[in-house]
């Protein structure tokens, strides 16, 4: 394996950055599984999502959530497509995935933070940061609309569900979708999202430097307390970063408990090593190491600049 790029994901292999080389890589997958199945429906989806966060879907500012943005939900989506790989090769009886499923699976992981994006008649928000708290439901109306478009009207109601494990909106638990099956689809989904990025090459400078400014527009870098007064709940993105180590702690417990550790499957797909778990871990000890020592200087990558030119 070679020195891993900063645009690159966790195998060393693949360009997150670049919607073609993961629809690539997705149609690989897929294909492997599901020899004689079409990947039209993928490749239409993925043409739509870099529209739509390149400012040219009608309707759409570009994204402006310089955290939540175009690599991000690459990398989300190609875990997604490697946790279904990996379950499904696995599987001795449980519930059966096919390919329907599958697209299922990839084109809500491609939209699952479409919410950030703001639309050109919304007056009230300047920076997608500030739906932070709401963009889950966003999203669920967002591919409500958008699959009937591609012949996927079948799963509108389903996919909008499915979003939902993904985020804090509604409690997994909570979460109605119609079997066992799509509840399984659901956890890697989630699963996806929180391992993709905190296995991120740059996962601790994309912290500091894009998340903490996307807390502050949404208002929960404070707290306001019953008694009406303040707390701080990041004071910096610097504070952001010092407080990642207790972030993973809730979340291996949301990976574990409610997603029913449905990240396992990615050793499966990798031939039995856990690369995204491996990657997670180094940038948790990392942030460990600078906290411990009480100097954060050691963060000097540069995450790949996706955002685009402003409109002139």
């Amino acid at each position: 394996m070679g020195c891993r790029g900063n645009e690159y994901d966790v195998s060393c292999r693949i360009n997150t950055t670049d919607p073609g080389a993961v629809n690539e890589e997705v149609d690989r997958i897929f294909l492997e599984l599901y020899p004689d199945a079409s990947t039209s429906h993928l490749e239409r989806a993925f043409g739509d999502l870099a529209e739509l966060y390149g400012g040219r879907r009608p309707g759409y500012h570009a994204c402006d959530t310089a955290y939540h943005d175009i690599q991000h939900v690459l990398d989300v989506t190609l875990a997604t497509a490697r946790l279904i790989d990996g379950y499904v090769r696995a599987r001795i009886g449980g519930e059966s995935l096919d390919a329907s499923m599958f697209r299922l699976g990839v084109v809500t992981a491609l939209f699952h933070d479409c919410g950030y994006i703001r639309t050109q008649d919304d007056t009230r928000h300047k920076n997608g940061g500030e739906l932070t708290l709401i963009h889950v439901s966003r999203g669920a109306r967002f591919l409500r609309n958008y699959l009937p478009t591609i012949g996927m009207a079948e799963v509108a109601d389903i996919a909008a569900a499915l979003i939902h494990f993904t985020g804090y909106e509604m409690q997994v638990p909570q979460i109605r979708v119609p079997s066992l099956a799509y509840k399984l689809l659901g956890s890697m989904l989630g699963s996806a999202d929180i391992i993709a990025q905190m296995s991120d090459r740059c996962y601790l400078e994309k912290c500091r430097d894009r998340l903490y400014p996307e807390f502050l527009a949404a208002g929960i870098a404070r707290r306001r307390l019953p008694d009406g007064t303040e707390e701080l709940v990041y004071q910096s993105g610097e504070d952001l970063v010092r407080k990642t180590p207790g972030f993973y702690e809730t979340a291996s417990q949301r990976l574990a408990g409610d997603l029913g550790g449905a990240h396992e499957y990615a050793s499966e797909h990798f031939g039995g090593q856990h690369l995204y778990l491996e990657e997670l871990k180094k940038n948790i000890r990392f942030a460990q190491t600078m906290v411990r020592e009480g100097d954060l200087a050691a963060l000097k990558r540069h995450p790949p600049a996706t955002m685009p030119s402003p409109a002139r």
